[in-house]
């Protein structure tokens, strides 16, 4: 791992000549340091090179811009940038141990940092992107493969679907991987960092991940029912007052929606290179708290559920209930998600 500190002579005259540092825990994409400048402490991220390091940088910059007219608020300040170097300067934040109900702080904050994006940030951040006729093929695919049926009026029903997914309105300010760990629990609320994946789009496509088990994330948890409502009902008071309208797009749309992304059931640096559904009737594999098989059994539960009730999507609520069931009497030693974060 390089240890040299990317603190060059632009940073140096303007925020000061850095003291003690040491590098500490990050992903693969990062280096990160906690810094000392004139006895307080920063933190220095620098993008690692990579085809895409650029563009995570200029990202990551963009957001916490955009995310900054938040009151109070809800991330760390950027205190310099170095684009040669690819490098920030934040403020430190204490972190403390989330609470129980840690969900319902977190939605709350989830939603006014998604209020910070405006129309008028179109071009700023990429637009999110949603599943394609390819997961639908996968995912219909897979359903064969473990010999279920598919009801006739499903593959219209998962086109219309993905159709609405890729017209819902919205120019949120999306995280793009807001996962237990990306937020940080402080005195003053909770504040969100590593926004490398951020994107504008459908707000409701994040505020998805309570029910759906945080898809892009290692630590995939399924907190109880009842937490859950507590959190989206403080999302919409959250969006409501820091938009004076409700929050727009459907929820079960968007469970949905991930269910579909085989892509969610690897790390990142797996996406996009093969099939993932396709493997899931052959292998099994674990990815931080769960194993494929039991975030995808999680995902078809909440869809098979939500969908108990919506006749435009009857076909895939008994395709769901048909799949998972099968995967159960194959796999029966398959866990539910645990229900608290790590």
């Amino acid at each position: 791992m390089m240890t040299r500190l990317p603190f060059g002579d632009r940073l140096r005259q303007e925020l000061g000549t850095p003291g003690k540092h040491k590098i500490l825990e990050s992903s693969p994409r990062s280096h990160v340091w906690r810094v000392e400048l004139d006895g307080t402490p920063v933190v220095v991220k620098q993008l690692v090179e990579a085809p895409d390091a650029a563009q995570r940088y200029a990202h990551e910059v963009a957001a916490l811009r955009l995310a900054s007219r938040a009151r109070p608020t809800i991330v760390p300040a950027l205190l310099g940038t170095d684009e040669a170097e690819r490098v920030l300067v934040l403020e430190h934040l204490e972190s403390r141990e989330p609470s129980s109900d840690w969900l319902v702080d977190y939605a709350a904050a989830l939603a006014r940092l998604h209020a910070t994006g405006t129309p008028e940030d179109t071009g700023l951040l990429p637009a999110w992107s949603g599943p394609t006729q390819d997961d639908i093929g996968s995912f219909l695919h897979l359903a064969e493969a473990l010999e279920v049926s598919v009801p006739s009026c499903a593959p219209a029903e998962l086109e219309a679907l993905v159709d609405r997914i890729d017209r819902a309105p919205g120019h949120a300010l999306l995280h793009g991987d807001p996962c237990p760990g990306n937020d940080l629990h402080t005195a003053r609320g909770v504040r969100f960092i590593d926004f490398e994946q951020a994107a504008l789009g459908s707000g409701i496509m994040e505020l998805a991940y309570l029910r759906i088990g945080f898809p892009t994330c290692w630590c995939s948890t399924a907190p109880t029912t009842a937490l859950i409502d507590r959190a989206e009902a403080a999302y919409r008071t959250a969006w409501v007052a820091a938009t004076g309208t409700e929050p727009q797009g459907d929820l079960t749309d968007a469970c949905a929606g991930w269910l579909l992304r085989g892509d969610a059931l690897v790390q990142r640096a797996h996406r996009g290179t093969v099939d993932h559904l396709a493997r899931i009737p052959g292998h099994d594999w674990e990815w931080g708290t769960a194993t494929a098989r039991q975030r995808l059994v999680h995902r078809l539960g909440v869809v098979g559920h939500r969908t108990a009730e919506r006749g435009d999507l009857r076909g895939l609520h008994r395709l769901c209930a048909h799949l998972r069931r099968r995967m159960l009497t194959r796999w029966p030693r398959l866990g539910p998600l645990p229900s608290r974060r790590p």
